[in-house]
C-alpha cells in the first residue's frame, strides 16, 4: 500500500510541477508536457513492481501504436479553441482522438496488429 501511495504522490507531483512551469512559461511548460513523462513514470513503476522486460517492451510497443492517432489532438485544439472556446474544443479534440483511434485500429488490423 505504501508503494501505491508513493506512485500517486510522485505522479501527481510531476503533473503539478508541469502545470506550475506552464504558468510561468508556455514554451517550457509545452516542452516538459511534450516529453513522454507519463510513459517514463509508468515504465519505472512497472519495473519497480517486477514487470519483466517482455511486458515493458510490449507496453512501449503498444504506446507507439497509439501515438499517431492521438497527435492530431494537439494540432486541432489550438485551431478549434480560437473558434469555439475551451470546452467545445476540448470535447471535439477528445471525439477526434476517439474516432482516429478507432480508424487506426481498423488500419492496424489489416497488418495483423490488434490494439483492442
Amino acid at each position: 500500500m505504501a508503494f501505491f501511495l508513493t506512485k500517486i504522490f510522485v505522479s501527481a507531483l510531476v503533473i503539478a510541477i508541469v502545470t506550475e512551469v506552464a504558468k510561468l512559461s508556455d514554451k517550457w511548460g509545452g516542452l516538459i508536457a511534450a516529453l513522454p513523462t507519463t510513459t517514463f513514470l509508468i515504465l519505472l513503476w512497472m519495473y519497480f513492481e517486477g514487470a519483466g522486460d517482455y511486458k515493458i517492451a510490449r507496453h512501449v510497443g503498444f504506446t507507439i501504436y497509439f501515438v499517431l492517432p492521438t497527435l492530431p489532438f494537439f494540432f486541432a485544439l489550438p485551431f478549434i479553441i480560437s473558434k469555439l472556446g475551451f470546452w467545445p474544443a476540448f470535447f471535439v479534440g477528445i471525439l477526434l482522438t476517439a474516432l482516429l483511434v478507432y480508424l487506426f485500429n481498423l488500419l492496424y488490423e489489416r497488418f495483423g496488429v490488434n490494439i483492442f
